[in-house]
């Protein structure tokens, strides 16, 4: 691929859509008060005009734009006015990604995403719309550092290695149902649903609206709540199809020096994983799947974009019975497959902090609520009462377990956590006491590792003071491994 090549004309597509897309809601009050203001014909006229300079604009950003690999680099050319040239070395690639939406799989094309070592999003590269052969072949190329990694990445791929057995996990439809069941988007899009209605209750004529207002004032309590209730279940339909569309097929496949993940049915993702970006492993559990008996499992990874859309944390696996979690990490992660079955709990001297964490809040709201509306105090004493129970499983949650190479942490906010750390990963450790803390006999701690530009913290409030120091003697005096 050594010859300069253009991204398919596909891509002109793209570059219109995402442009638009970016523009559309600093446009949109404009266009509302010109529709508004009988502005309407010189509207058109404009809408037409930029339209027509953002496809113009969109044809000669696709003819400006080559690529190709030379040398043990990917060089890319692009810009209309501006011209810019960038160099990327294959040294520097920590993972090249594939992804294919619903135009990408009319056209036969994916989107190549490139990213490298660090968390300057100006370092990666994408390229938009290649053709899945050129984008297969630039993976390929790229991965390639040098003739014994080819030799290795040939071993390594799926295609070239059919003998070889890696293992590989696939979620069936059953658990992807549940996931979607019993995943937070019911929330999100309970919260869209109502942000859309009261924007479009501006475009509704007031007839409609005085007349729908009216039939509903007319209807039984038992049909409203019948309304309200399909409301709900569609909302809860579509969370569950989101979730399908997102992670149908997903499939995780452990290679000597990476993990490979493809998921989606409308949008098909790839995406590789090298296991030297792994910083840490995590087990989550909601408070709807804990009672359930289930959990998802993911990775904290070092660099990637700051501003990515599903951040440096990446599911391994969206759902599994929390008791199946032991055999899929020693399958997949065999690096992190001492996955603890007891923790140090906390000191019963540590609860009050932990309820008045939760719950201070609240105290001034109820006294603020009985001086002012006396009538609705109810409301934060009841909201009181949940806190204090959140207080309490919180402390009854939280705890450590400390091996040669493994600190692993058990927390909760509001879901359940457990944050396998491999002694070598962890960039910094904390100790912190206040004047109560030391007469005590309690100490705080802070385990942070690389993630993204700004890093990720793990804190455990209101250890026992010796258990503390006993952390901080392992990660300070002990020499670190070499390897994991």
């Amino acid at each position: 691929m050594s010859e300069a090549k253009r991204l398919h004309p596909a891509a002109i597509i793209f570059r219109i859509i995402t442009i638009a897309r970016q523009s559309i809601f600093g446009l949109l009050p404009i266009i509302l008060l010109a529709s508004n203001d009988g502005f309407f014909s010189y509207l058109l006229f404009g809408g037409v005009f930029l339209l027509l300079l953002l496809i113009g604009y969109s044809i000669l950003s696709w003819m400006r734009f080559t690529y190709r690999v030379e040398e043990d680099q990917l060089r890319i050319e692009q810009g209309v006015l501006i011209r810019k040239k960038r160099t990327i070395s294959k040294h520097r690639i920590q993972s090249i990604d594939l992804s294919q939406n619903v135009i990408h799989r009319i056209f036969g094309l994916t989107k190549v995403q490139i990213e490298t070592a660090g968390s300057d999003r100006t370092v990666d590269a994408a390229l938009s719309a290649v053709t899945f052969v050129d984008g297969k072949l630039l993976h390929d190329e790229l991965k390639q550092k040098t003739k014994v990694a080819e030799t290795i990445e040939e071993e390594t791929t799926t295609d070239s290695h059919p003998d070889k057995a890696y293992p590989s996990r696939k979620i069936s439809f059953p658990k992807l149902f549940i996931a979607g069941s019993t995943s937070g988007s019911f929330g999100v899009i309970l919260g869209l649903f109502a942000f859309a209605l009261s924007e479009a209750e501006s475009f509704i004529p007031d007839t409609i609206y005085q007349e729908t207002t009216n039939w509903l004032i007319s209807q039984a309590i038992q049909t409203i709540v019948i309304l309200g209730l399909l409301v709900f279940i569609g909302i809860w339909l579509i969370g569950i199809l989101g979730t399908v569309i997102k992670y149908g097929n997903f499939t995780i496949t452990r290679y000597e020096e990476e993990l490979y993940i493809t998921r989606g049915l409308l949008e098909k993702k790839q995406t590789t994983i090298p296991l030297k970006r792994i910083q840490a492993v995590g087990i989550k559990e909601s408070v709807i799947r804990q009672p359930l008996g289930f959990a998802a499992v993911f990775v904290e990874i070092a660099g990637g974009e700051v501003d990515k859309q599903e951040g440096t944390q990446t599911l391994l696996f969206p759902l599994m019975r929390r008791s199946k979690v032991q055999g899929f990490l020693q399958e997949i992660v065999p690096e992190y497959q001492d996955l603890p079955e007891s923790f140090t709990a906390l000191p019963k001297r540590a609860l009050p902090y932990y309820l008045v964490r939760a719950s201070w809040i609240l105290l001034l709201a109820i006294i603020a609520v009985a001086i002012f509306l006396t009538e609705w105090v109810w409301i934060p004493i009841v909201l009181l009462v949940f806190s204090a129970i959140l207080g309490v499983l919180r402390h009854q949650t939280n705890g450590f377990h400390l091996t040669d190479s493994l600190l692993t942490i058990q927390m909760r906010q509001f879901s359940k956590e457990t944050i396998m750390l491999k002694h070598k990963r962890i960039q910094a450790f904390e100790k912190t006491q206040h004047i109560i803390h030391r007469k005590q006999e309690l100490a705080t701690m802070k385990g942070s590792i690389l993630n993204n530009f700004f890093g990720r913290h793990y804190k455990l409030s209101d250890l026992e003071q010796k258990h503390v120091d006993q952390i901080a003697d392992w990660y300070s005096l002990r020499e670190k491994q070499g390897s994991d």
